[in-house]
C-alpha cells in the first residue's frame, strides 16, 4: 500500500548481507534521483522483494526529509521481476500470431521466425510432415504488402476475426488473377483456406504474385491444425483459473490438484500434459502465486510433485533435449 509496509514487517535483516547491500545502495541512489526530480512520492509494491525496497525507502531518514520539502507528487510503483516469467511462459489470450509462432517449429539460424511447410503449393505428393525436399516458407514478407497487412492483423485482432483476414486476403488474390474462386460466409475453417490454396497452386503466375500471402496464410491451416494449438487453448483455461482463485487457494491443494494430471509416457493420450508442459505450469504457478506460505503440508505437497515429475521423466522412451539437459 501508499508508503510501503514498515520494515519490522519485511525484515530486511533475513536477506543475505550482499543483497541487504544492494537494496540499501538503489534506496540511495531512489533517493538521489527523487531529490533531483523534487518528488515526494508514495510507493506501491507488487512482489516480496518490492516490498523491502519500498520499506527501506520509507524509513531512510534522508528520504523521510525530502518528502516533507518536496513539491511534486508521485506515485512509484516496484514491480518484481519473477513475474516476468509469467509472461514468458503464460499463453496470453486470443492471438494468432502467438500461437503461430508457439507450435510451428523454429526457421534454422532465426529466434524469431518458423518453418512454414510449403508441399500443400507442390504436386509432390507425401505425408512426411517433416519432409525437407521442398524450402520452408516464413512468416517475414517485407516485399509483399499484403502479408505485412495480413501479419499485423494477426498481431492485433482476435483470433477469430485474424482468420477472417486471412481468407478475405486470399479471396482478394485469387480474384485478382481471376482464379475460380467461391466466396463461402460463416466460420472459417483450416480446410476450406486448404480449398482457396489450391487454386494457386497450378498457376505459377499468380503463385509468384502471392507466395508471400500464401505463405501466412499456409502457417494459419498448419497452425489451427497442429495439436499443440488444442493444448495451449487447456493452458490459457488453466491460468484463467488459476488467476480467478489465486487469493483463495494455498499452494499445496494448487499443486495436488496437479498431481494427478502429471502421468507417465504410457499412460499419456495426445491431450494429456508432458514433462515439459508441467515444467511450464509450475514456473507459472509460482511466478504469479507470490509469497508462499512454508510448512509441512507444503513440503509434503511439493514433494509428491517431485516424484511424479522424475517418475514421468525416467519413463520417457526419448527424453527431449530440454530434459537431457535438466537430467
Amino acid at each position: 500500500g501508499p508508503g510501503g509496509p514498515g520494515p519490522a514487517e519485511v525484515g530486511l535483516g533475513a536477506l543475505p548481507a550482499g543483497l541487504r547491500a544492494a537494496v540499501r545502495s538503489l534506496v540511495g541512489d531512489l533517493d538521489s534521483l527523487f531529490t533531483a526530480l523534487g518528488l515526494r512520492e508514495e510507493s506501491f509494491a507488487v512482489g516480496a522483494l518490492s516490498r523491502v525496497v519500498a520499506a527501506e525507502l520509507a524509513s531512510y531518514a534522508p528520504a523521510r526529509n525530502r518528502r516533507r520539502t518536496a513539491t511534486n507528487k508521485a506515485s512509484v510503483i516496484f514491480v518484481d521481476r519473477t513475474l516476468d516469467l509469467a509472461g514468458a511462459v503464460g499463453h496470453h489470450g486470443d492471438n494468432l500470431a502467438e500461437k503461430i509462432l508457439s507450435v510451428l517449429p523454429k526457421l534454422p539460424g532465426h529466434k524469431t521466425d518458423v518453418m512454414v511447410n510449403m508441399v500443400e503449393l507442390t504436386a509432390l505428393q507425401t505425408t512426411d510432415e517433416t519432409c525437407s525436399i521442398i524450402a520452408p516458407g516464413c512468416l517475414a514478407q517485407p516485399n509483399d504488402p499484403a502479408a505485412k497487412a495480413l501479419w499485423e492483423s494477426f498481431m492485433n485482432l482476435k483470433q477469430k476475426e485474424a482468420v477472417m483476414e486471412a481468407r478475405r486476403h486470399l479471396v482478394e488474390a485469387a480474384s485478382r488473377e481471376n482464379l475460380p474462386i467461391k466466396m463461402s460466409m460463416g466460420e472459417v475453417t483450416p480446410e476450406q483456406l486448404s480449398s482457396y490454396i489450391q487454386l494457386f497452386r497450378n498457376n505459377l503466375k499468380a503463385l509468384e504474385n502471392h507466395c508471400g500471402l500464401l505463405q501466412l496464410v499456409l502457417a494459419t491451416v498448419q497452425t489451427l491444425k497442429h495439436p499443440q494449438t488444442s493444448k495451449w487453448d487447456n493452458f490459457l483455461a488453466f491460468e484463467r483459473l488459476l488467476l480467478q482463485t489465486i487469493g483463495d487457494s494455498e499452494m499445496p491443494s494448487v499443486l495436488n490438484q496437479l498431481l494427478p494430471m502429471i502421468k507417465s509416457y504410457n499412460e499419456r493420450t495426445k491431450d494429456d500434459y508432458t514433462c515439459e508442459d508441467f515444467l511450464v505450469l509450475l514456473i507459472y504457478i509460482y511466478s504469479v502465486f507470490g509469497e508462499i506460505k512454508c510448512g509441512k503440508e507444503l513440503d509434503a505437497a511439493e514433494e509428491e510433485v517431485k516424484k511424479a515429475l522424475v517418475k514421468a521423466i525416467c519413463d520417457e522412451p526419448e527424453p527431449s533435449p530440454l530434459l537431457q539437459k535438466i537430467t
